[in-house]
Formats: C-alpha cells, structure tokens, sequence
C-alpha cells in the first residue's frame, strides 16, 4: 500500500488539506458553501484547483475547511516557490471556486463523504 502524499490536519472545524507538511498561502481566494463534508468538499476543491494550476512551476496546492454555523468557509491556493503574478494566480483560483458546474459536483461529494468528515 502506498503512502499519501496529503497531508490532512483538523484544528476543530478546520480541516487543511496540503501538499507539504507546512501549509503555507502565498496565493489564496476564499468562497462558502453549504455545510457538508469538509474532507470531501477540500479533496475536489483541490483536484480542480491543480487542474487550473498544473502548469504553475513550484505550486503546493493547500486548501482549508472551516464550518462556522452551519457554513463551509473555504480558502483555496498554496504556496508557491519562485515569482508569480499573484492577481493572476489569485483570479485563476477564485474563478475554480466560482464555476457553478463544480460547486455542484463539491456538493454531492460532501454530502455523500459528510460521515467521513
């Protein structure tokens, strides 16, 4: 069986996914979603987000899940090692999080993995 190479840590209602073992933002863009389950929603999240970035050398992807009253708080980007436009990247990754396709296809993987979560 082979190892995972995603870090996962949960601080109460915050759950950070990550590349690296230090979460670190360099770039970020934030959105809310319906409560539902916050490994699943940081999984898709993060697979949309590297298939928008995969071509940005150096790219860590991180993604944190906060519920806040019935409310998923989510912040997507990463660290990034080298120079980067960051309105670029940071535009980039607000419009993966405002694709109405893919919030619905978060939706129902949160809502089937919300259990797990």
């Amino acid at each position: 069986m082979t190892k995972s190479r995603w870090h996962i840590a949960r601080d109460g209602d915050t759950l950070t996914l990550s590349r690296l073992a230090r979460a670190r933002f360099d770039v970020s863009a934030s959105t809310e979603l319906p409560d539902g389950g916050r490994l699943a929603v940081a999984q898709q999240v993060r697979q949309d987000m590297w298939r928008a970035l995969q071509t940005l050398r150096g790219f860590a992807p991180v993604v944190t899940v906060c519920r806040q009253g019935g409310v998923l708080h989510v912040t997507a980007g990463g660290q990034v090692d080298g120079p980067v436009a960051k309105a670029h990247v940071q535009a980039a990754i607000q419009g993966v999080l405002d694709d109405p396709t893919r919030r619905a296809r978060w939706l129902r993987h949160a809502n089937r993995g919300r259990a797990a979560a």
